[in-house]
């Protein structure tokens, strides 16, 4: 099967996607092709599989021990009050981690709410003369960790 995530885990092996921060062990983190939150984020696995339950213990652990710490360098690098952490798959049956830094200067009728209730055509999108410094920061961040890999 070939879904957007098997395609963008392609460019970022490629080196052609302009939206990636780090190979880590679990996968590739990228910066979120619409920025509705500052530090909007993926976790694209690679190896591809459908779902969570399609990983060994050991890569579930991996994968989600690597969330909370780019969930972590999110929190330093942007202010965030909190970061959200969403597996879904529902439109795209591969896995693929969101996670959501959280502001407490968001606007009152989403700021308890899910990130869906966002109006996404309206969010700025990626740009990497903005974006860089943020996705530098978190390069650097996973980097001082350990867990970027070759």
């Amino acid at each position: 099967m070939s879904t957007l995530i098997h395609r963008l885990v392609e460019d970022c092996r490629a080196g052609r996607f302009p939206r990636t921060i780090a190979r880590i062990q679990s996968g590739w983190v990228v910066l979120g092709e619409v920025q509705f939150l500052r530090g909007y984020a993926l976790i694209l696995p690679d190896p591809v599989v459908p779902n969570l339950n399609a990983l060994s213990h050991a890569d579930r652990k991996t994968l989600l021990f690597e969330m909370t710490v780019v969930g972590d360098g999110l929190l330093e690098l942007t202010g965030a009050v909190r970061i959200n952490y969403e597996i879904l798959g529902n439109l795209e049956p591969a896995l693929h981690v969101h996670i959501f830094p959280r502001f407490s200067d968001e606007p009152e009728a989403l700021r308890s709410r899910p990130v869906w209730f966002y109006d996404w055509d309206q969010a700025p999108v990626f740009n990497l003369a903005r974006d860089q410094p943020l996705m530098e920061g978190l390069r650097a961040y996973l980097q001082r960790l350990g867990i970027v890999s070759s």
